[in-house]
Order: structure tokens, then C-alpha cells, then sequence
């Protein structure tokens, strides 16, 4: 059965009877906010149009493989950065039109500025390095149009220039644009008001499942492919051949410079944790580049940027990571929900006002419209059960990570909760699991459980770390930053500790702990062995009244290091080593005897 329809300015939904959506040749829908659905395909009839206007969307319920077919075009705008040398990442939410059936490719051909709610202007294509926007004109640089198809390292972007070789459900990179355009198409905003640059997305829409390569451990940019908004929770926890995280890019704008040695960017990481929530989003680090793409940790910056990422809007990229199970992952119909940009559950890349009033569902989302039928009502609005921990990074950058509590969780790696570091320097501070860096770590809450934390240093590198911000939790009384060298446990829930590592990743000496085993009446070893400092005589004393049998005693200055490690002292009652070469300050002692038990003490070395 077709349907042929002319103009929509109005909520529209066709339902189940529909097989196919038929708009004639010179005929046109136009959707000012709405959503419309169609259960079968789209034929867009030669110089038929079908607009997308104010956030208004196109979802289908196709089962299978997409026969949308005709030589009309669908048209959508979303806003990128206008600055000239800062990426977006993009996924085309339509391809080539033409009477062929199915998804096509996209090129930056097919982009369009608007000038009027209906008409548009193809954007110029450049060579050079720079575009432009300017009053019912944009120019494109084809330079910065790049792929990253399953990769395993920087050298693995692809460039498109202006060919159209991107296929349904490959993300895209391209740099935004210089200038301003005043122009007023009825929309929020107009198409560039210095800060956002308004594309118009013009071609055969996609729809149906759509199969992107993945491999184990590399990364593949991809995002959503359709002219609707995605639940990108959904696609990451089905999506099992990949790590089930999403990572989006940033840029920093204030850096007015191609040259790859002066970028600032960085992966801000998501992770879906359960159906239940709207997941976790970390912000980026900031990182600049060498000439081979490696990162460079000391000209770091912390935008602290958060995004809300549940929903995922029109042309949204991201990065993905493929694992052992398999090649393929597979996007959806079945993903695709009728959601406009906001402040709570789905933004792009700009500053939105906040919606979560006018979408208060008594602490959950409210009936959102989708393929799959899914109850969003049951959706939490509040934040998932977390402590998040900033380090502060050599005085240069604050590392956001965060530990967070599921039901469902277990100690180790789970898909779509834990999320590996998209990044790879030599400074840093992550989370420990299976040998590898993450930056989001979802686990059941036990006061006993200890998690391994690693910190990468460059240089005898400082580090100052506190306990950032606790949200819907109150289970954990006390947490420590626990050093396994000293023996000592660091209050980080309620101030900071700063210490200094030599250069060299520390993965096996520092945990996270909410309790602290040395005020334990199971360890009696600090009760048994008496430290202290004789400043007039210049001796450290440890003091043995019971006769244990000591294994070693061990002196480290306040930053951890090693200064002398005596072992195999025997049982006397006491000992005495020379102080005599320490400058003032504070110093940590650690005893062990042969029985495992260990303990640490501070004492202060006074010339005074």
C-alpha cells in the first residue's frame, strides 16, 4: 500500500498498517518538530522532498535490511563547531539519492547550507586547509574528511577527501568553519552565529540494520546512522563484539592551529552501566600531539566537559572498541527513539537549556516513542551510585575517574559497564583490571574490597588525589588511597594527598580501600614495635619488648622513596640506624616480621 502525502507541520504516526511511505515527484513532507513513522520503506519519487525541521525526526520499523529507494531527497540540519580547526566527528544520517534500492554512500558533496526552511545551497568544496560561512554560502575543506575503520593506532585514518566512500554507519571526521551567517530559517538559532555551524544533510535516508567492522582491541569511529535519535545505551549493550563503551571526541577551540604538534583534544568516555539508568559519562583529558599522532602528557588541559549521552542525536559520531567475540557489530532500527536534543539525555555538542524540568517523570524518563517498545518510564533520572576521584597530574591536568555501584556488577571486566582509558601516555592515574587502564570501574559495594589503582609518571611526577564527588551513595563511611610501599593509608575522602613517583608505571603499590587495616586489632605488629626518632642523638629506634622476629625495617622519605631497607635483623629488643644524613622533614618507617605482618609510621627528622 502506499501513501502519498504533501505537507506536515504536526505530530504524525502511521501505524502498523502502513507498509510503505510514497511522496510523488514535486510533492513534499515538511515536519516542523514532529515524529513520523513509517513501518515499511520510503520512496521518495524523483523532486520529491521530505523536510526535518525543528528537531523533528524520521524513524522506520524495517525488520531487516533497508529498500528505501527514489532519486528524492530527505533533508536534516545538526549544528558542528564553527571553529576552523577543531573536528567534529560525524555519522551521515543519509546517503546518495538515487532510484537504486537501499543505503547508499555519503560524500561532503551532499552537505548543504540552508536559506530558507526549505531551500538550500550545496556547500563549496575546498583544498585548502580552511572553510568558511558566510550569508547563504558555506565552503567545506575536503582536507580534514577522514575514516577510522578498526585500527589499532593513529596511523590508521583513512582519507575521503570529497569522494563519497563513506558507507551507512561510518563516522566521518571534518573541521568546522570561519565566519558567521545571520541567516534565519526558522530554527533555534541562526546558521552560524559565531560559536555552531548549521549543516543541512541532504539524500536517501538510511534505515534498516547496518554492519560495522570491528576488531579486538582497535578502535572503529561510527555513530548514528539515521535521521532520528538513537538509544545508544540499547546499541552499546546488544553490541556485543565490542567493549559496549562509546568515546566522543573534544577539541579545544582557543587553539587557532592545523598543525598537528598544537592540538589539544581527547576522548570524554560513556559507559551505559545498566537499562535501568542513563548511564556514566567521564570528561575528557586534554593532550596535545606529536608529529606521529603520540600523545605528548606534558601540555595537558581539563575541560571538564559533560555531555549527556544516553540518547545519541542525528550525525552524532563516536569511537567504539571491538574485542575477542567477533568482527561485526550490527546497528539497529530497533534503536531508533523520537528524542530531541537536551540538557539531561542527549546532546550533540552545544550548550542546551536545561530540560529535565519540563521532562520530570517523578525521578523517571518520561513515555518516549520507540521501535522497539521499550518502557522508558522505568528509566532512573538519577545519577548511577558513584564516587568520583580527581588526581591532579604533575600541577598540569585533573584525571577524572570513576568508581561506580551495580547490582549486577561483578569484580571484573563486564561489557557496557567498565570502561578501558581511550588513551595511552605516560602520565596517568586509572583504575587496575585485567592488567589494563580504565577510567570507569562498576562493581557490587563490599567495605572489605580493595581496588588496585596504577599511576603512570614522567620525571618524578607529582600527584594529588581526593575523592571529587560522591552521588547517591552513602555506603562508604571512609576511603583511602592505601600505598602498599609505606604501608600507610591516605584519607582522600575528606582531603587531598599529594606524593611524587619516579618515573615508571606504579600498577602493583597503591589501592583504593574503604577501610583502614592498620587501626585493626588484627594487626598488632605497630602495638609490638615501638618506632621512634631520637633528633638529639641523631638515631632512628625500633624498639622490640616482645622478641619478634623482624624481617626488615625500612625507611622511605614523604614522596615513597626507598632510602634503606635493613632485613634479617633478628629478635634483639632494640635497634639503632644513623639518621644523621637526613635533611629535616617528614619520613615514613615500615616494619615487617617474618610472620607477614607489617606496619607503618611517620617520624620527623628535626635539626632543631
Amino acid at each position: 500500500m502506499k501513501t502519498t502525502l504533501f505537507t506536515l507541520s504536526v505530530l504524525f504516526f502511521v501505524n502498523s498498517v502502513v507498509g510503505q511511505l510514497y511522496v510523488k515527484n514535486g510533492s513534499y513532507i515538511f515536519d516542523k518538530g514532529a515524529v513520523i513513522f513509517a513501518k515499511g520503506n520510503l520512496e521518495l519519487d524523483t523532486n520529491s522532498n521530505f523536510y526535518l525541521r525543528n528537531e523533528g525526526q524520521f524513524i522506520q520499523g524495517t525488520a531487516t535490511t533497508s529498500t528505501n529507494t527514489g532519486a528524492g531527497k530527505l533533508s536534516v540540519f545538526q549544528e558542528g563547531t564553527s571553529n576552523n580547526y577543531a573536528y567534529n566527528y560525524w555519522c551521515s544520517p543519509v546517503g546518495n539519492a538515487s532510484s537504486g534500492v537501499g543505503n547508499e554512500n555519503f560524500g561532503i558533496t551532499m552537505l548543504h547550507v540552508p536559506t530558507t526552511n526549505a531551500a538550500s545551497t550545496a556547500a563549496t568544496i575546498t583544498t585548502g586547509y580552511n572553510g568558511s560561512s558566510a550569508a547563504g554560502a558555506l565552503t567545506i575543506s575536503n582536507y580534514w574528511i577522514f575514516r577510522f575503520l578498526a585500527m589499532p593506532d593513529y596511523a590508521g585514518w583513512s582519507h575521503s577527501y570529497s569522494t563519497s566512500n563513506i558507507a551507512a554507519g561510518q563516522g566521518f571526521t571534518m573541521k568546522g568553519t570561519s565566519g558567521s551567517d545571520a541567516t534565519d530559517v526558522g530554527e533555534t538559532a541562526v546558521n552560524n552565529p559565531g560559536s555552531k555551524q548549521r549543516y543541512d544533510f541532504r539524500g536517501k535516508p538510511n534505515d534498516g540494520d547496518i554492519t560495522i567492522t570491528v576488531a579486538n582491541d582497535n578502535f572503529t569511529l561510527t555513530g548514528n546512522p539515521y535521521p532520528s535519535a538513537i538509544d545508544l545505551s540499547a546499541f552499546l549493550t546488544d553490541a556485543t563484539n565490542s567493549t559496549g563503551i562509546a568515546y566522543f571526541w573534544e577539541h579545544d577551540k582557543t587553539v587557532a592551529s592545523h598543525a598537528l604538534l598544537a592540538y589539544r583534544g581527547g576522548y570524554g568516555t560513556f559507559s551505559p552501566v545498566s537499562r535501568g539508568g542513563t548511564g556514566i559519562y567521564v570528561p575528557a583529558k586534554f593532550y596535545s600531539y606529536d608529529i606521529s599522532g603520540n600523545l605528548l602528557p606534558l601540555t595537558e588541559s581539563s575541560p571538564n566537559n559533560s555531555y549527556a549521552r544516553m540518547f545519541c542525536p542525528v550525525g552524532q559520531g563516536f569511537m567504539i572498541k571491538g574485542n575477542a567475540s567477533g568482527t561485526t557489530v550490527t546497528m539497529k532500527n530497533s534503536y531508533r527513539v523520537f528524542q530531541k536534543e537536551n540538557v539531561s539525555t542527549s546532546v550533540f555538542e552545544r550548550n542546551l537549556p536545561d530540560s529535565r524540568t519540563e521532562n520530570d517523570n517523578g525521578g523517571f524518563l518520561p513515555a518516549i516513542m520507540s521501535v522497539s517498545g521499550f518502557d522508558y518510564t522505568t528509566v532512573s533520572t538519577a545519577e548511577v551510585p558513584q564516587i568520583r576521584f580527581n588526581t591532579l597530574l604533575n600541577s598540569q591536568a585533573i584525571k577524572q575517574v570513576v568508581l561506580a555501584f551495580d547490582s549486577e556488577a561483578t569484580d571484573g571486566v563486564d561489557h557496557a559497564k567498565d570502561a578501558e582509558n581511550p588513551d595511552n601516555t605516560t602520565l596517568d592515574m586509572n583504575f587496575l583490571l585485567n592488567e589494563k587502564d580504565y577510567v570507569i570501574s562498576v562493581i557490587q559495594f563490599d567495605e572489605n574490597k580493595r581496588l588496585p589503582v596504577t599511576f603512570k609518571a614522567t620525571n618524578n611526577a607529582s600527584f594529588k588525589i581526593t575523592v571529587a564527588e560522591i552521588i547517591n551513595f552513602d555506603q562508604a563511611e571512609n576511603i583511602y588511597l592505601y600505598d602498599k610501599v609505606t604501608d600507610l593509608y591516605h584519607d582522600i575522602k575528606n582531603a587531598e594527598y599529594e606524593f611524587v613517583l619516579p618515573e615508571g608505571t606504579h600498577s602493583d603499590r597503591f589501592e583504593i580501600t574503604f577501610r583502614n587495616d592498620a587501626l585493626s586489632v588484627s594487626n598488632p605488629t605497630r602495638e609490638n614495635i615501638i618506632v621512634f626518632q631520637n633528633n638529639a642523638n641523631q638515631l632512628l629506634t625500633v624498639s622490640n619488648p616482645n622478641s619478634l622476629e623482624i624481617k626488615s625495617v625500612t625507611l622511605f622519605d614523604i614522596t615513597g622513596k626507598l632510602l634503606f631497607n635493613k632485613v634479617d635483623l633478628g629478635s634483639a629488643s632494640s635497634y639503632e640506624f644513623s639518621t644523621a644524613s637526613l635533611s629535616d622533614g617528614i619520613y615514613l618507617v615500615k616494619t615487617q616480621t617474618s610472620d607477614g605482618k607489617s606496619s607503618g609510621q611517620k617520624i620527623i627528622v628535626s635539626s632543631n
